[in-house]
């Protein structure tokens, strides 16, 4: 079977990539052609605007949360249909977590078989951009750099110079050239682009830079080294392996999805329902009254942004101190972890959360936790057996303070990671599991299967 698929890589963050991949993913939708994102590494808020601008959600594939088989096998499945699946790196093409560049975009690539598109920043640069090109092509082995994409271009004869000398020393076409923006169509922020539910003009924004590709870029050539992209591409794994149907009554999850809180792997959410649970989505944000749960999924998000708001809300404060009081099964990552504290402070001031954790939690104006993670569980809970090897990532500018828990019981000892406090994570309170590390549920199967079956306790 045919997967009419490419990669978008950058040389570091900040290149331009997410703005191409964008602008190609709406101007394909454009054409009317069924797009698939992907989006490489731990990322949230770049999958939620590829999944706008395509009109298909996105999904993450990271080979440090993943094995080969797995990612393969979750491309494959996810990708099936699509006219063409477009993935966005993360990085620079062959940054990973060591000097290996294990997990890397170009290591991503490999394992898909997927042509890699390299998009170069050429601010203040002409012919160096040539051998860069040349640079990257020679590097590794085993990918194929298919084209280059020049952004922030200063004029015709910056473009024509730059263009000329890229086909002079290489054989990599140049499958277009953007100018420089003079205003960015999407706000960036600490965390890259700003949540689309803190941004009015979206379409706008989107149309903008999908208009931008169907003039700056050559979407015939580009959709032509997709349709090129290898076809033994073989799906000889199941992505849900270890993920078991549960045996017990179906118990409701419920998920807080709302502007605050919304930080969610799809295949997470799957992975629950696979399980043998029914989700239903709630808000801490909106006064709305809450369906009957038996567990509780809190996500990442910037409960920050809308601290007042949720303060405000006390009506749900204080049924979710009422649920976990009973005992309900709560699993919190990050800011959802925040809003289990007694309050957040943010710009100088304090606000209240649900208080279900007698802790808070301070915005620094620096990254207090940033990267991939790895960590044994050391203490019973009710999601991670005692000796299970947990691996994840963070990425949160908080930081827990006042923690005056009785005892505190940390579940995750981490060997890679910050954590809540000196390399520990997972506060666990009866059937509380809350902290900053954040789980991929294909790598954890472990993590569904109990979260559903104490949800089934609790329902019994």
């Amino acid at each position: 079977m045919n997967f009419p698929r490419i990669v978008l890589a950058g040389l570091s963050g900040g290149t331009g990539k997410t703005i191409v991949t964008l602008g190609l993913c709406r101007a394909f939708r454009n054409q009317g052609r069924r797009v698939k994102p992907f989006k490489k590494g731990p990322d949230y808020i770049d999958a939620r605007w590829l999944g706008l601008a395509s009109g298909n959600y996105a999904t993450n594939l990271d080979p440090f949360l993943m094995s080969a088989d797995k990612l393969t096998a979750l491309f494959m499945e996810k990708g099936e249909g699509a006219d063409i699946s477009i993935v966005e790196g993360n990085r620079g093409l062959f940054d990973g977590k060591d000097v290996d560049g294990s997990c890397s975009t170009a290591e991503l690539a490999r394992i898909i078989k997927a042509p890699v598109i390299l998009t170069i920043d050429c601010t203040k640069m002409t012919r160096t951009v040539a051998a860069i090109v040349a640079g990257c092509k020679a590097f590794e082995d085993g990918f194929n750099l298919a084209g280059v994409i020049l952004n922030r271009t200063a004029g015709e004869r910056h473009r024509s110079i730059i263009k000329n000398s890229i086909e002079t020393y290489t054989d990599i076409p140049v499958l277009g050239m953007l100018p420089k923006l003079k205003d960015n169509p999407i706000p960036e922020r600490h965390m890259g682009l700003v949540s689309n539910t803190e941004y009015d003009a979206v379409d706008k924004a989107l149309n903008t830079l999908g208009q931008m590709a169907e003039d700056c870029l050559d979407l015939d050539a580009i959709s032509k080294i997709a349709d090129q992209a290898p076809s033994d591409l073989t799906d000889c794994h199941n992505a849900w392996e270890g993920i078991e149907i549960s045996s017990h009554s179906k118990p409701v999850i419920g998920v807080v999805r709302d502007e605050a809180i919304w930080f969610y792997y799809e295949e997470n959410l799957e992975a629950l329902q696979r399980a043998g649970a029914e989700i239903k989505e709630v808000s801490i944000f909106s006064n709305e009254q809450w369906p009957e749960i038996h567990g509780l999924y809190l996500g990442g998000g910037f409960p920050e942004t809308l601290a007042a708001e949720i303060s405000a809300n006390e009506k749900i404060r204080e049924h979710v101190a009422k649920l976990a009081g009973a005992g309900l099964p709560i699993y919190a990552e990050c800011g959802g972890f925040m809003y289990l504290g007694r309050d957040v402070e943010f710009q100088g001031k304090k606000y209240k959360m649900s208080g279900v954790l007698d802790l808070s939690t301070r915005l620094c104006p620096r990254p207090q936790g940033l990267g991939y993670t790895s960590g044994k569980i050391v203490h019973d809970n009710p999601f991670f057996p005692v000796g299970t090897e947990v691996i994840g990532h963070e990425f949160h500018y908080s930081l827990c303070v006042d923690n005056h828990e009785p005892a505190p019981k940390y579940a995750l000892d981490m060997s890679r990671g910050k954590g809540m406090a000196d390399s520990h994570d997972g506060l666990v309170r009866g059937n509380i599991y809350a902290g900053y590390n954040h789980i991929h549920a294909l790598s954890m199967p472990c993590w569904a299967n109990n979260f559903v079956k104490a949800a089934a306790e609790f329902k019994g």
